[in-house]
């Protein structure tokens, strides 16, 4: 068998030396939350514009904590932080045609990575993480946030323990009006993700909610992902925003638009259950991950206008009239350990609801403790892999495509994952 990554623990680290490619949007917003988790600092700080790096510099600073080096200035400047001795872990949130090549080096210098969505998107470049993590022996996952979701958790736990029967379908994805920020001359710098709906038609970002339900469906841990199919809309959402909101004078009227506004795609298990994918960031909707399982006995909803949750529940035996339940007294008798130990922690230090900071600590947790990972690099790979696949199943008019298997053959072995056991953060000092 060839080496894997499959139940390798991490070494343990006293402190957790933090460097951090990417000072945009969402980089500079997890600094915070990383400085917030005890045992763990942030040593180094890179964006290609250096002064990205002084301004994550000082907040640190302000926020008391050590000032870290800072990197810049030029696109190859993340080289020099991978190789830094004063760094463990390597924290990328650049845009994504960059995030394969970074996250791949800080393999190569011997460091673990965590990578914003997606790890990679093209299925060459997956597979190479996949096999530069083995060969390297360090780890490298997706940072999904919505994996910690209290809701996603809860849901995990309930099926773990059987509460929806035997799971059959899901239904997860992304649907958010992007329309203003992507034609923001500022929030995506270069307007690098608008740039994406130019080049090919995709389901770029639905892993927000793909993953919740492949993991409470044991995806590579008993199950794996075997076929996709996917359908597009046409590409209408931006072209009618650009005409109705944006200046004639704005670079963005030389683009073209070939992105479907409504990617779907049906991914099926060697189990024969489905799950169904929605990338939407093109239309006027409000926002919601979808976020659906259901089984023989029951099924589970979130974003519906139900109780204090925002989900709702129909399970058998308990339920008989054919009327949904307010899904909350049922989240908190399955509520994860990690929302009870730390969710007042996670409300105060972390955004998107704590989430943001349930996943930082959990990391930080994880590699104090020398655990086993929540998320590794095969789920990570399994997770990430619509991407480029619904681009084949398109260009064969919505035909199946082959899911690979990253795990070369070890999906079938049972073994835990987000479903994890309480343990405790080691104390620090």
């Amino acid at each position: 068998m060839s080496p894997t990554m499959i139940d390798v623990p991490f070494d343990q680290y006293d402190t957790v030396r933090i460097g951090v490619i990417g000072l945009g949007n969402r980089g500079a917003g997890m600094l915070a939350g990383w400085a917030a988790v005890p045992g763990a600092v942030v040593t180094a700080v890179c964006d290609i514009r250096a002064d990205r790096a002084t301004a994550a510099a000082d907040k640190l600073a302000q926020l008391g904590k050590p000032r870290p080096a800072e990197y810049g200035g030029s696109a190859s400047a993340y080289e020099d932080l991978v190789r830094s001795d004063d760094v463990d872990l390597v924290y990328i949130a650049t845009p994504w045609e960059f995030h394969h090549e970074q996250g791949k080096a800080a393999l190569l210098a011997g460091k673990h990575a965590g990578v914003e969505l997606p790890i990679a998107t093209e299925l060459e470049q997956l597979w190479d993480l996949v096999d530069t993590s083995e060969r390297t022996s360090r780890h490298l996952w997706l940072m999904e946030n919505c994996s910690y979701g209290r809701n996603e958790l809860a849901m995990l736990k309930m099926a773990r323990e059987g509460v929806f029967g035997e799971l059959t379908n899901g239904h997860g994805g992304y649907l958010h009006d992007l329309r203003e920020s992507l034609f923001s001359d500022t929030y995506y710098t270069d307007a690098w993700r608008r740039n994406w709906h130019t080049r090919s038609t995709a389901s770029f970002y639905a892993m927000h909610g793909f993953a919740p339900i492949a993991a409470a469906m044991d995806i590579n841990r008993g199950d794996r992902l075997t076929t996709l199919r996917a359908t597009a809309t046409a590409a209408r959402g931006l072209a009618d925003y650009r005409e109705r909101h944006v200046p004639r004078s704005h670079p963005s009227w030389n683009e073209t638009y070939v992105n479907g506004d409504l990617v779907t795609c049906l991914v099926e298990t060697a189990k024969g259950r489905v799950i169904r994918s929605e990338h939407d960031v093109s239309s006027p909707r409000p926002y919601s991950r979808i976020n659906s399982l259901a089984g023989s006995r029951g099924i589970f909803e979130d974003y519906v206008p139900v109780g204090e949750t925002g989900g709702r529940v129909y399970l058998e035996p308990e339920h008989g009239d054919h009327d949904w339940r307010d899904f909350a007294p049922y989240r908190k008798e399955f509520d994860h350990w990690l929302w009870k130990k730390i969710g007042d922690d996670a409300e105060h230090n972390g955004g998107h609801g704590g989430m943001d900071y349930v996943l930082q600590w959990r990391v930080v947790q994880q590699m104090r403790a020398g655990l086993v990972p929540d998320i590794d690099v095969y789920d990570s790979a399994a997770w990430c892999a619509p991407v480029p696949l619904s681009v084949e199943s398109l260009k064969l008019g919505g035909g199946p495509v082959d899911v690979p298997d990253f795990t070369r053959g070890r999906w079938s072995q049972v073994r835990r994952g987000l479903d994890s056991e309480e343990t405790d953060m080691p104390p620090v000092g």
